[in-house]
């Protein structure tokens, strides 16, 4: 494997400034990379040029580059990049609604969110998930998890103080390569830097249920979501094979303990696959799987791909699904399909252009 040059996006403030000196050097850095979004080091108008030559010796500034986007008539945003090594990876950048008073006038600004991946590439092999199609290669780097977000950021001019929701939930299993997710979570929570809050950053888990107590045990104030997609353990391992070692049991025990501010629930989240999970008795076994809970299940149509042999489920079995666990006390919101005129499910850009290679 070719081996990756070191990215400045790799460091956290505290070690940037071990590697530069004097220290003031690297707060002045760090505001190029994260508040202009410099991505060349000639941009950065204050820094000694050799020291710019120094650094461009040895770091990267931008690991990676945006080869490939496609934009729905919602405003999401699919973005393909490749890395240094030639793998390609996706990140999403998802606008929710304006908030319109009825005489025109703007009241509140739309909010975005990003969806990053985390890995090249998945172990967990999910049935109905693309990704799981090319196997796994190999993580990614803090900096190269960093870099997706940047890269978003400054494509779309949103200013760095700008409040952004992060969620953990592109190509891979975010807690498969937990060193690197939590640096990268550290580097955004960074005062100086995207200063992006821990409540703002959501680690979506097939659940891997040991690896929740160790992102537990670091306290980093994140916010855990759970994709459960089934109510026993036979169809989950169906869809999701990794269960066998991780199953539903497991990792709801893991979920309880996991640390939760009390305003804040736990986000389960259930793809709905029509004649698979979306009857009654379904909703009937998820309402008491959650039983003491303080949760939130987000119902999510799946969004079918070439060659898969699950099918979008109805609207009508959604909503049935939908009312029966708010009636039976669980918050239950039904995701508005983003960007399902292009390629919105995850790996399918990337999947798409490897075709048309």
């Amino acid at each position: 494997m070719r081996q990756l040059k070191p990215c400045l996006l790799d460091f956290t403030l505290k070690e940037l400034t071990h590697l530069v000196k004097p220290s003031f050097r690297a707060k002045q850095i760090y505001g190029w990379l994260y508040h202009q979004y410099a991505d060349s080091y000639v941009a950065m108008k204050n820094i000694p040029k050799a020291m710019k030559e120094e650094l461009a010796q040895i770091y990267l500034l931008n690991p990676m580059k945006i080869i490939r986007k496609e934009e729905s008539d919602d405003g999401t945003i699919k973005y393909l990049f490749e890395l240094q090594d030639g793998k390609r990876v996706e990140a999403v950048w998802l606008k929710m609604k304006d908030e319109i008073h009825e005489d025109g006038k703007l009241i509140r600004e739309a909010k975005y969110t990003i969806c990053v991946s985390t890995q090249v590439g998945c172990k967990v092999g999910c049935s109905f998930c693309l990704t799981a199609k090319g196997g796994f290669t190999r993580d990614l780097s803090a900096g190269e998890i960093v870099g997706q977000v940047v890269a978003l950021k400054r494509d779309n001019k949103h200013r760095h103080n700008r409040k952004i929701n992060i969620v953990y939930m592109g190509m891979g299993e975010p807690l498969d390569n937990l060193e690197n997710l939590t640096k990268a979570i550290e580097i955004f929570r960074e005062e100086e830097g995207l200063a992006i809050s821990g409540k703002r950053q959501t680690v979506s888990t097939s659940g891997l249920s040991n690896k929740i107590d160790q992102l537990g045990t670091m306290d980093l104030g994140v916010h855990i979501a759970i994709s459960l997609h089934a109510v026993t353990d036979e169809l989950r391992t169906e869809l999701i094979p990794m269960n066998k070692a991780h199953n539903i049991g497991s990792i709801i025990e893991a979920v309880k303990r996991f640390p939760i501010d009390t305003r804040k629930r736990v986000m389960f989240e259930y793809l709905v696959i029509k004649n698979k999970n979306d009857d009654l008795g379904s909703a009937k076994k998820l309402v008491k799987l959650l039983s003491g809970i303080k949760a939130k299940v987000n119902l999510i149509y799946f969004n079918p791909y070439p060659g898969t042999p699950y099918e979008r489920p109805n609207y009508e079995d959604m909503f049935v699904f939908q009312e029966y666990l708010i009636k039976h006390g669980l918050l239950a919101t039904i995701r508005d399909s983003k960007g399902i005129d292009i390629s919105a499910a995850c790996g399918q850009l990337k999947e798409k252009t490897d075709s048309e290679l």
